[in-house]
């Protein structure tokens, strides 16, 4: 009887490793900034919602010159050393502002990256911004992750305006998940406090769409 016992004993504990290993190696939940099923906004829908206002609109600023990088820049006000807009990205980030205006979608606070693309981009748009670093590349938590920006995206915002934003693709992708956002593409999110929703993704091209409705 005492032998039965003691070989169950070690065919748990030999069994403990692997229940470790299996538990271990299951696939964590990938967050995912791909517009909701259940809650995505398109069309007149996605319209009358920006003109209610109660979102968080997220950029990623608009076309750059990659023949340049930010290796040098002594500061964030030093555009000489950074990443720049392209001709194409200023054309782009005026077109998107005289479609918001066009669609006389819901106003409220514009931040940005202190970036210099991202400070160009969001006053080509709307004509002035808040300088804000918890929407830079810099800003990074503990964890690697960005506290500042998920702050901003999980607070409500009143209704009658919205919460508009222009940043970077790699701090978005961080605290959101994929697909990564283009150049100039914005998210459209839905804040609850706690988290957010993603109800639409709109690109460059998909402006003069809206327009036309």
């Amino acid at each position: 009887m005492m032998h039965a016992w003691i070989a169950l004993v070690l065919a748990a504990a030999a069994a403990l490793p692997l229940q470790a290993q299996t538990a271990a190696s299951a696939p964590a939940v990938e967050r995912s900034s791909a517009p909701d099923t259940s809650a995505r906004l398109q069309g007149a829908a996605l319209l009358k919602a920006l003109r209610g206002g109660g979102y968080v609109v997220y950029f990623r600023h608009t076309a750059t010159d990659f023949s340049r990088n930010d290796a040098a820049m002594k500061g964030f006000d030093d555009c000489d050393n950074q990443r720049l807009l392209s001709p194409q990205g200023r054309d782009d980030a005026r077109r998107i502002g005289e479609a918001i205006r066009a669609l006389k979608l819901a106003g409220g606070e514009v931040l940005a990256s202190p970036m210099c693309r991202t400070m160009e981009h969001a006053r080509l748009s709307f004509g002035s911004a808040t300088p804000t670093g918890e929407v830079s590349l810099r800003e990074r938590g503990d964890s690697g992750d960005y506290p500042g920006l998920v702050k901003l995206l999980a607070t409500p915002v009143g209704l009658g305006s919205n919460r508009w934003m222009v940043g970077h693709g790699i701090p978005f992708r961080a605290v959101a998940g994929a697909p990564h956002l283009g150049e100039g593409e914005a998210a459209v999110i839905k804040p609850d406090g706690r988290g957010w929703t993603v109800v639409a993704r709109i690109a460059v091209a998909d402006w003069p769409m809206l327009a036309r409705r």
